[in-house]
């Protein structure tokens, strides 16, 4: 690896951030400080963990990054449903969003295994 820019999970969650602020653009305005606000960090969560973790000095710090941005993946997973269950967010970008939610927690878990392997 030679930075967390030629990480393929790390392109995929910033390419989510991107979708997601174009999404919450339609929140309710009295959202603004809410859900919106929360939704947005953590989905910006995830890929500045991955960042942040491959900068550092040590494999073990690595991987303690990437299970928060895991722990953030998850958070924003729960944050969608809620947004759905309350009509934020129509069904069609709900389906693409928790996919790619879901696809980019199985890459961040996969990264981390491998990473455990390692040492």
């Amino acid at each position: 690896m030679k930075t967390h820019k030629d990480l393929e999970v790390w392109k995929k969650s910033i390419s989510l951030v991107t979708e997601i602020y174009s999404i919450t653009k339609s929140f309710p305005k009295e959202e603004m400080y809410g859900l919106t606000n929360q939704i947005r960090r953590c989905a910006v969560s995830v890929p500045s963990n991955i960042a942040e973790g491959a900068a550092r000095q040590t494999n073990k710090e690595f991987i303690q990054f990437l299970y928060i941005a895991l722990g953030s993946n998850t958070e924003f997973e729960t944050q969608l449903l809620i947004a759905y269950n309350l009509n934020f967010i129509n069904e069609v970008d709900y389906d693409n969003c928790h996919r790619k939610v879901d696809e980019i927690g199985k890459m961040l878990s996969g990264l981390i295994s491998y990473r455990k392997s390692k040492y």
